[in-house]
């Protein structure tokens, strides 16, 4: 999200570091218990593989081409990194294609990869989940409503082995956010669509849903909420008709926010394959293991938004508010 950021001047100009030099690192990395050394070695750096976006977002590793994607929300761009090369527009307009100006945060957030090898992308303000083919031929539409209203701001999703995608919509890309005219729907749910294009409403009691996750056998679906009152990783159990019961939080970053020295809220998460949760927080990605217990830090000293993991699976990429930025762990992503 890009609500709890401050608006700052950033230059158009993207810099790009050569990664064989390291020519620039940020942040530290903080180990709460000892288990977190088991997941990244103490002094590992963080480094930082371009700057200067506006609020850089929804990254996801293209394995079929070994690249990254990423969006700017702002900027109405997904960019594209690949090793070697200066990362390049590789989509724009993203996620608004209607007249401008529309909002602060018109373009795509979230993306994923689907399970046929297309590109999944939430647009904010086109207020729909789109995919793409990598080859030829334009994007389809996979939902843009629910009951026959408009989504809001579709944020971040996740597709299912089953095919379902599921999504979260709070309101951050709408023009006058909660209390634009254009509203339609009065909640900011989690939805989900079946593989017939059927589109469910899975959560509809969440402030504001953000990131989201399975677990790595899919029993569990972790959603993030940032909600500065709220600041909650959920967890839900789902169900074998893609629907969820026992809700129940999973961890809560609440007070580390309402302290005011860490930057952030939660926001994008992924999982690695021990079932370790990697979440973005107050202080940059937040390391809790699968009992709900705060390990360590990865402190990017930046509001950061999301995460993903890429190269062989235990590079861990994230976004943070101008940067784009890695960390090798001694992990790897679930289903790597």
């Amino acid at each position: 999200m890009y609500l709890f950021r401050k608006l700052l001047f950033v230059s158009s100009m993207i810099t790009t570091f050569s990664l064989a030099a390291q020519e620039k690192t940020i942040g530290k990395i903080t180990a709460i218990d000892p288990l977190f050394n088991d997941l990244i070695s103490p002094n590992t750096a963080i480094q930082v593989l371009g700057e200067g976006f506006d609020w850089s977002e929804g990254p996801v590793w293209v394995k079929d081409g070994n690249f990254l994607l990423f969006s700017d929300v702002p900027k109405n761009t997904i960019y594209k990194y690949k090793e070697g090369e200066k990362i390049s527009v590789f989509l724009q307009p993203s996620g608004y294609t209607g007249i401008l100006p529309y909002s602060k945060e018109p373009g795509s957030n979230g993306l994923t990869i689907s399970t046929d090898g297309q590109l999944i992308a939430c647009e904010h303000g086109d207020r729909r989940i789109s995919k793409m083919p990598f080859s030829k031929g334009g994007k389809v539409t996979l939902a843009d409503n629910y009951d026959g209203k408009r989504f809001n701001s579709p944020n971040d999703v996740v597709q299912h082995s089953s095919g379902a995608v599921y999504f979260t919509d709070p309101p951050y890309g709408l023009p006058d956010y909660i209390k634009d005219k254009t509203r339609e729907i009065d909640m900011f749910g989690v939805y989900r669509i079946g593989t017939d294009g059927t589109v469910t409403a899975v959560i509809e009691n969440l402030e504001r849903p953000n990131g989201l996750a399975f677990s790595p056998d899919e029993s569990i679906l972790y959603v993030a909420q940032s909600d500065p009152n709220a600041a909650y990783i959920m967890a839900y159990d789902v169900n074998v008709d893609g629907s969820l019961r026992n809700a129940r939080i999973f961890y809560d970053a609440t007070p580390e926010h309402k302290k005011g020295n860490l930057k952030g809220l939660p926001d994008g998460l992924k999982v690695d394959n021990k079932g370790n949760i990697f979440s973005t927080g107050p202080g940059g990605v937040m390391v809790i293991s699968k009992a709900g217990k705060l390990l360590g830090r990865i402190e990017t000293g930046q509001a950061t938004a999301n995460c993903a993991w890429g190269d062989n699976g235990s590079v861990l990429y994230m976004t943070a508010d101008a940067y784009l930025l890695r960390i090798q762990t001694k992990t790897k992503g679930a289903g790597w």
